[in-house]
Order: structure tokens, then sequence, then C-alpha cells
């Protein structure tokens, strides 16, 4: 037992991607704030089109169910014998981050419905800081991980 948890202590690898992804999501999570607060300071209303709002609701519920998907699916990948075909499970067959495109459309979709600018000009901005700092350094701690089969699944899901 006292072996089983000086292995645990002394593995600091094993929840680095988690650490990545709970970081990459308190980002969408501040800069939604910051545009709540931004738009009830400031409240420009350019999304007066009365089709935006029901858009809006099929965003959000869009976006709930794909990362609920992607949550179960997550959860039912095994460590035994690695293969690209592990990580190709459910959202995971389209692209490599299911859970962050469903953040991404909730937050988009609200903010149509409240015809918030700045919800959605945020919701932009930590999409694009979620791919190009934190997909990234996701996807290099998966490639040390688990070599091979993950560099073949990257090839195969490009998005």
């Amino acid at each position: 037992m006292e072996t089983e948890n000086k292995e645990i202590n002394t593995n600091p690898q094993k929840h680095k991607v988690r650490r990545a992804l709970v970081h990459s999501h308190s980002v969408y999570f501040i800069l939604f704030l910051i545009g709540i607060t931004l738009d009830l300071v400031f409240p420009v209303k350019i999304f007066t089109n009365p089709i935006l709002a029901p858009t809006g609701f099929v965003f959000l519920i869009f976006g709930t169910l794909l990362v609920i998907w992607a949550e179960k699916s997550s959860h039912n990948f095994k460590n035994g014998s690695i293969s690209k075909e592990n990580f190709c499970s459910g959202p995971y067959c389209y692209t490599r981050s299911p859970t962050h495109w469903g953040l991404f459309f909730l937050i988009v979709g609200f903010g149509f419905i409240a015809s918030a600018f700045f919800v959605v000009i945020f919701a932009l901005i930590s999409f694009l800081i979620e791919k190009f700092i934190f997909q990234d350094k996701a996807e290099k701690i998966l490639e040390a991980k688990y070599g091979a089969p993950y560099l073949e699944y990257k090839k195969m899901v490009r998005f």
C-alpha cells in the first residue's frame, strides 16, 4: 500500500492532460464572465435578427449534447493494448476536442439568445486560445504518453 502511494505521488505526468483541460475550461469561464460584464456595462445590441434566438437555442442544445457525448465516450477508454482505434470513440471520431467545441457552441448560443455581443466575441477568443495553446499542450502530453497510436489517430482525425 505504501509503495502504491509513493508511485502515485511521484508520478506527476499522470494528470497533466486533465490539468491542461481544467485550465482551458477555466479560460472559457473567465472570458465568459468578462463578456457578460462588458455586455452589462456596454450594451451593444447587434444581434437583432429574430432568427438568432432560435439559432442560439439550437447551439445550446447541440453544445450540451456534444459535451455529454464526449464525457461518456471518454470514460470508455481502456488502457490495455493501445491502438489508434482506442482514441476514436463517440465524437472523438470526428474531432480531437469535442468538449471545447461543445463549450464554444454553448457560449455562442447564449450570446445569440441574450443578444450579447461581447459574450460571442470572447467565445471566439476562448476557442482560439484553447486551440493554439491548450490543445497543443494536451496533445504533446498524449503523444509522449501513447506514442505512435496517438500520432496515427491525429492523422486520422485532423479536426
